[in-house]
């Protein structure tokens, strides 16, 4: 009898094995991942819920009229329609709502949430009518580190608009195209001596209520290193500042830039606190268009008197300038303005912006009188 061997009979079985393998292993983490995306949105809700409680107890009420989690599968997002706050037993009760929140944060990455919000945001006394409001086409925020330590802070907003409520009408107050506000954590921790550094950026702002210069768009960036913190925790902003104070604390202002029109100025300088809660310190100002930011001061004719009291001759001045361009000096003498930036360029330094001509001076704060240079500019209100 002779017997033959197919070695192939078997191939289809273990064929189709191998193909069902993948899906086999795909199904597998597909539950797994579900799984573990369930039990991580129960912990997020559980964290909240116990985050509410314990700021409760405090006196700091956060609410939503309601509230989801979704995000599955790589995401968590958190949903809060019409979001509240209060704050009951601080010196100064508040209250701030708004329309609509959504924090989000990738499962793979807990560590940064983003958050989109919703105006308007309205800001008052605590059962009383909204004193403040604040709208905006788009808000967003970002927060990288653990929720008990912060390592970035960042928020955005696009086309904000900030006004006053009186009687039920609102009094727009201050705009801005963009506006964002950065800090991040540089030294310490934010229960220990933290430093801060903060970015502020404008684009197109205004504040027409302010002061008649502040009513034409400025754009511009700040950026300042904050010293002398003692911890995150929640407290007044006067008790926040007396203890900066005490704790030899300062503000560096390591680069500022603000364009209004034809008007540039960078600055960098330091400032402190004394203990009775005014200014000191100094800051070196650099200006394109000084005639034009004396004058929207109301600082032309004083800084004249003081140039003049200086010993700077406007006549020669004038004199110069018309072997210059003949009538230029005329315009110089029989104009405050142009007088005063004669003037105190004489007395700061020639300096350029971008290739154009400048003067750069100091703004000095002592106990809390500020000057220009020599230009007294009067006292300002203690922070405490």
């Amino acid at each position: 009898m002779r017997y033959e061997y197919y070695p192939d009979i078997d191939r289809p079985r273990r064929r189709s094995w191998m193909v069902a393998l993948p899906l086999v292993i795909f199904i597998v983490v597909a539950l797994l991942w579900s799984g573990g995306w369930y039990y991580a949105s129960s912990l997020a809700q559980n964290a909240i819920d116990g985050w509410r409680a314990r700021e409760t107890q405090r006196g700091r009420i956060f609410g939503c009229t309601s509230e989801t989690i979704g995000g599955y599968p790589f995401r968590l997002a958190v949903g809060c329609a019409d979001p509240s706050a209060e704050w009951l037993r601080d010196q100064l009760p508040l209250s701030v709502k708004a329309k609509d929140l959504i924090a989000t944060a990738q499962v793979y990455d807990p560590t940064l949430v983003i958050t989109e919000f919703t105006g308007p945001v309205t800001v008052g006394t605590p059962g009383e009518a909204p004193a403040w409001t604040a709208n905006w086409t788009r808000g967003r925020a970002s927060v990288r580190g653990l929720p008990a330590s912060p390592e970035r802070i960042s928020t955005a907003f696009d086309k904000l608009t900030l006004a006053h409520i009186d009687g039920g009408n609102a009094e727009v107050l201050a705009l801005a195209d963009h506006l964002e506000v950065h800090g991040r954590l540089v030294d310490g921790s934010t229960s220990d001596n933290p430093v801060i550094e903060t970015v502020l950026r404008l684009s197109a702002a205004s504040a027409p209520k302010l002061h008649a210069l502040a009513a034409e768009p400025i754009s511009g960036e700040i950026t300042l290193v904050v010293w002398g913190l003692k911890d995150f925790s929640p407290k007044p902003w006067p008790v926040r500042l007396r203890e900066m104070q005490a704790a030899g604390g300062h503000i560096d202002i390591k680069q500022l830039r603000l364009e209004q029109g034809e008007t540039i100025i960078v600055s960098d300088g330091t400032l402190a606190l004394t203990p009775n809660g005014l200014l000191d310190g100094q800051m070196r100002l650099t200006v394109v268009g000084l005639q034009r930011l004396l004058s929207g001061l109301n600082l032309d004719r004083v800084a004249a008197q003081v140039a003049s009291q200086s010993g700077v001759d406007v006549n020669k001045v004038a004199q110069g300038l018309d072997r210059i361009m003949p009538g230029l000096g005329g315009v110089v003498r029989n104009n405050s303005g142009a007088i005063a930036a004669v003037g105190v360029g004489a007395l700061g330094q020639p300096s350029q912006i971008d290739g154009k001509p400048a003067v750069s001076l100091p703004l000095r704060f002592s106990d809390g009188m500020a000057f220009l240079g020599p230009i007294p500019l009067g006292p300002t209100l203690p922070l405490f």
